[in-house]
């Protein structure tokens, strides 16, 4: 998966290839399968839940899944076979806050602090998510 045509011809290449029903698979039956000029070419199987996808890949039922890598790593039965070209990822950013009228301001705060902090950035990369602490 080096390459945007290496990509493409593992998909068309696949039996199946399962996508979860979330935003990321949204993103590629309504996108980048149609911009690669692939979507009436290959055989998708949209499930409800990303864990549904993984668990198709892992009975056979499909091929390859396409998802967010931190929803591959640690899900039984698959390998994670790599990331898509920088070319043609979706990066979705999450973000925090509190809410104003929060009965837990401080406790939210800390929470946070906590997520933005070195510390919790080791867990959060091998989670297959990079945090804006290590990229900025």
């Amino acid at each position: 998966m080096s390459t945007v045509e290496a990509f493409k011809q593992l998909l068309l290449h696949a039996k199946a290839v399962a996508v979860p029903g979330s935003t990321s698979g949204i993103w590629l039956r309504t996108d980048l399968f149609p911009r690669l000029g692939i979507a009436e070419k290959i055989n998708i199987k949209a499930t409800p839940r990303g864990s549904h996808a993984t668990e198709m890949v892992a009975a056979g039922g499909a091929d390859i899944a396409v998802m967010p890598v931190s929803e591959i790593l640690h899900a039984a039965g698959v390998d994670f076979a790599g990331s898509l070209p920088m070319e043609i990822q979706f990066v979705q950013v999450f973000a925090a806050a509190v809410v104003a009228s929060s009965e837990e301001i401080e406790g939210s705060k800390r929470l946070i602090e906590f997520l933005a902090s070195a510390r919790a950035s080791e867990t959060i990369r091998k989670s297959g998510m990079e945090s804006f602490t290590s990229s900025s």
